[in-house]
């Protein structure tokens, strides 16, 4: 959906892109541990090991690659899925 907006779009100088955040820590992502884990703290540090960078994202780190976006600087992207994940998923 992405590209294809984007295509349609750019004629009107209309940027579309996406910003796709991994695990956040955020309160929603806390409160959402602590219904499935007995031990929330313990469950967040497990999947912090598995991300490549040793963490979760921050809210700031998803919010600098939003404004990134929406700045002058990014003038010239568009149609672009930007995955602030630290890493995880990658195939090694």
């Amino acid at each position: 959906m992405i590209p294809t907006l984007a295509h349609e779009l750019a004629p009107r100088r209309i940027r579309i892109n996406a910003v796709s955040p991994g695990f956040t820590d955020t309160p929603m992502t806390r409160a959402s541990l602590r219904r499935m884990s007995d031990d929330a703290p313990a469950a967040m540090a497990a999947i912090a090991a598995k991300n490549p960078f040793g963490r979760l994202a921050e809210p700031e780190d998803i919010a600098r690659t939003v404004a990134y976006l929406a700045s002058d600087d990014a003038r010239y992207v568009t149609g672009q899925e930007i995955v602030v994940a630290g890493g995880a998923g990658l195939a090694v």
